[in-house]
């Protein structure tokens, strides 16, 4: 019987022609710009570059593109015949060219792509595109295209160094023992006790006006921290982290404040040293810090050249020197013995606001610091209690760095059952918690942790003054774009 079908690819794999084009096909591989930026020498084979026009430059002889695909700061040069230009090829457009790498006369370049055909996939008119060529935008005004923004170089310059900071922490915490924990981002809890929460509510969950429960029969929240369940599992294993988004209704519009942000959060058991957890603290922060200025170098100088001035150098002295501690008494003193005057008071017992922070910092020569044992009152319930006098102090540490103030808050937790009990009494709290009381029942140990907000981490290795401009779609009072 004849079978068509069957001997069609029969047939083509004798056609010559076929072949030749399978060939060629063959022989085109597609690379980033990055992997071509990487390339010392030219190369026979042809490639596939495909990204968007970050300039376009037509002489009677030649043509002269710049093309970004996002996964470099610097853009690679595409030289063509002038006869492959088209109206569709303007600034913005996104295109595929297909060429060969040679070796570039430019002294900043080692390759460029000597291109063969150039397709626009996507047309840009570039007069109504907000972004211009060679103007630096002020963040206030490419912060109202958060749909478009990551096609500048200072935010996709951003999001390559959030994403290599991501996986620099993961790859401490995996590299130190640490169990990845995902807590949930819905909770009946409050960790911080501050009420300032977002309820969840079901909106197609209709079970008559006498169902006052909920979809859960609890009252439920976005989280704040995912501390409280990081304790639970520490109850099985002794190092656990989490990272993930955390939220706060909390009606701010400062720079140094979103509604909606990540945190990064250990918990480390058989610890009675708030040094052990400071000194975790600290490798976190210098191992993050130092991965970055080794895999990011084109970022780090281009934050330290056009965004805050000196940055780099700021970061090598942090990580050179040892990071200063302070109890919170001798801030204090420090603060009241300070010529500065300040817009709070510094008194014990208060909390240490923003500029008593930077001052602090300053007066310590500009390096990350740890300030301990805060006033017993102005720490949530599970924080423990020294049990000192005649200032009450609980085991409590943040770490204040320059430009942003508190970046770590962690405590040694209350293992003590009898002390815990005590103070969710006093607090009216001990139904809410009965759960907590009973992880101190059944082979409690001594342990701590401590939290990292991943945006300010962020602001503060590149000197992003607003929080605002280190998150993707950042979150905020009146604000919900996209």
């Amino acid at each position: 019987m004849f079978f068509p079908r069957k001997m069609a690819p029969a047939l083509l794999s004798f056609c010559q022609w076929h072949c030749r084009h399978r060939r060629h096909l063959g022989a085109v591989s597609k690379l980033s710009v990055r992997e071509a930026l990487a390339s010392v020498e030219g190369s026979p084979n042809s490639i596939k570059l495909q990204g968007w026009v970050r300039s376009v430059r037509s002489q009677k002889d030649i043509l002269f593109l710049h093309v970004n695909d996002g996964s470099s700061l610097e853009s690679l040069q595409v030289v063509a015949e002038p006869n492959l230009k088209t109206s569709a090829l303007t600034f913005g457009s996104s295109v595929e060219v297909i060429g060969k790498l040679v070796k570039s006369l430019h002294k900043k370049q080692n390759v460029e792509l000597n291109a063969s055909d150039i397709k626009v996939i996507g047309g840009c008119d570039s007069y109504d595109f907000p972004f211009k060529l060679k103007e630096r935008h002020p963040p206030e005004y490419v912060r109202q295209y958060p749909h478009l923004r990551c096609r500048t170089n200072t935010f996709s310059s951003l999001l390559r160094v959030r994403s290599k900071a991501t996986a620099a922490i993961q790859d401490f915490f995996q590299s130190n023992g640490y169990i990845h924990i995902h807590t949930p981002i819905i909770t009946s809890n409050d960790c911080e006790g501050a009420g300032e929460l977002f309820q969840v509510q079901a909106t197609n969950w209709d079970h008559g006006q006498s169902d006052k429960s909920g979809f859960f029969n609890v009252p439920a929240y976005l989280t704040v921290s995912g501390q409280l369940h990081l304790e639970v599992m520490s109850g099985g294993f002794t190092r656990v982290y989490s990272f993930g988004p955390t939220f706060r209704a909390e009606n701010s519009q400062s720079r140094r404040h979103l509604a909606e942000f990540y945190m990064v959060e250990a918990e480390i058991s058989f610890t009675d040293s708030l040094d052990d957890i400071m000194q975790v603290i600290e490798n976190l922060f210098k191992s993050t810090t130092t991965a970055l200025l080794s895999q990011c170098p084109e970022e780090i100088n281009f934050f330290s050249k056009y965004v805050s001035v000196g940055q780099k150098d700021r970061l090598e002295q942090f990580l050179k020197k040892k990071f200063v501690t302070m109890t919170y008494t001798e801030a204090i003193e420090v603060l009241k013995d300070a010529r500065e005057i300040f817009h709070y008071k510094p008194e014990w017992g208060c909390d240490l606001q923003t500029e008593h922070e930077r001052y602090l910092v300053k007066h310590c020569g500009n390096v990350p610091l740890f300030v301990i044992n805060y006033p017993y009152d102005l720490k949530p319930f599970y924080a423990r209690d020294n049990e000192d006098g005649p200032q009450h102090t609980a085991a409590a540490v943040d770490l204040l760095v320059p430009g942003i103030g508190e970046l770590f808050g962690g405590s040694l937790r209350e293992e003590r059952f009898d002390v815990l009990l005590s103070r969710l009494e006093r607090l009216g709290l001990t139904d809410t918690y009965q759960w907590y009381l009973d992880i101190r029942k059944f082979g409690s140990v001594p342990h701590g942790g401590f939290g990292m907000g991943f945006e300010r981490y962020l602001q503060c290795i590149l000197g992003i003054d607003n929080i605002k401009d280190v998150s993707p779609f950042p979150r905020f009072p009146y604000s919900c774009l996209l």
